[in-house]
């Protein structure tokens, strides 16, 4: 019995002197992988601040793959994501940020990544006239920010800059159908400038939409179309320029019936006064 006692205390005192060995061992291991995390985050700082967005990115992705269960990582991300927007890659930028969203949901930095990857998409808008998408992404998550965020400063400007969407928006439904007019489609002419009326009627492009839909409708003869949407423009925008080209629409008209009436009452006159003669 005695001998099995001594047989189990000789078997487990090197195990337990094993087990603290590699303890150590790991705990020494961690703050060095911390140290090292800690010095790639330092090291893209500086490179940030340097103005090279794309190796700060390189850099804090580095840090977030050596630590990867520390605080330290979505921070690392998130500031990847930053320093790639600083540098103007846009596209590289709204990848990391929809990997922070993905992976961290429940951050407190969840709302100025959602606000971060807005900006993505609106700066990424280089020609308005054909960049749909880009436009149509950032005034998703614009609006995204509002419903879900209305009491941050987020909120504030993501208004701000959907405004200024709704703008572009509206002035890419005008270009368009400007186009139509000068190819004479009148029908998706027509269509474009009710676009602008129906869902960007607070821009400063209703007023030439609506002259637009008086022009057209009175061209192709459906006069009482024109005089509708004319007398839209008037009762909204009564002393607007567009409203007087509106109104020179139907004084053109109104004039060359002045100019008929003219004609028949000289022709009237004349014809009494060759009967006065007669006499």
């Amino acid at each position: 019995m005695g001998k099995i006692v001594i047989f189990i205390l000789i078997f487990f005192i090197p195990l337990n002197s094993c087990s603290k060995k590699e303890e150590k061992i790991s705990i020494i291991e961690e703050k060095d992988i911390e140290l090292q995390m800690i010095a790639a985050y330092k090291d893209a700082l500086k490179e940030l601040e340097a103005g090279d967005g794309l190796y700060a990115a390189k850099k804090f992705n580095e840090a977030e793959i050596l630590y990867p269960q520390s605080e330290w990582a979505p921070r690392s991300l998130l500031m990847a994501a930053y320093s790639l927007y600083a540098g103007s890659y846009y596209y590289e930028a709204i990848s990391e940020l929809e990997r922070y969203i993905k992976t961290y949901p429940n951050s407190k930095n969840i709302s100025y990544a959602h606000f971060l990857l807005a900006m993505c998409y609106y700066e990424s808008i280089v020609d308005e006239k054909k960049d749909m998408m880009s436009l149509l992404n950032a005034q998703k998550q614009f609006n995204f920010i509002l419903e879900t965020y209305p009491d941050t400063d987020f909120a504030m400007d993501a208004k701000f800059k959907l405004g200024l969407i709704t703008d572009v928006l509206a002035s890419k439904e005008m270009y368009i159908g400007r186009y139509y007019i000068q190819k004479e489609k009148w029908i998706p002419a027509i269509n474009r400038f009710k676009n602008v009326i129906n869902k960007y009627g607070t821009t400063i492009f209703a007023e030439e939409a609506l002259h637009r839909l008086v022009e057209i409708h009175y061209k192709i003869g459906l006069i009482n179309e024109s005089e509708k949407y004319a007398s839209l423009l008037g009762y909204n925008y009564q002393s607007s320029e567009w409203y007087a080209k509106s109104y020179k629409v139907f004084n053109k008209e109104y004039n060359i019936q002045l100019k008929k009436n003219k004609k028949k009452n000289k022709k009237f006159l004349r014809k009494r006064l060759k009967k006065l003669f007669k006499k």
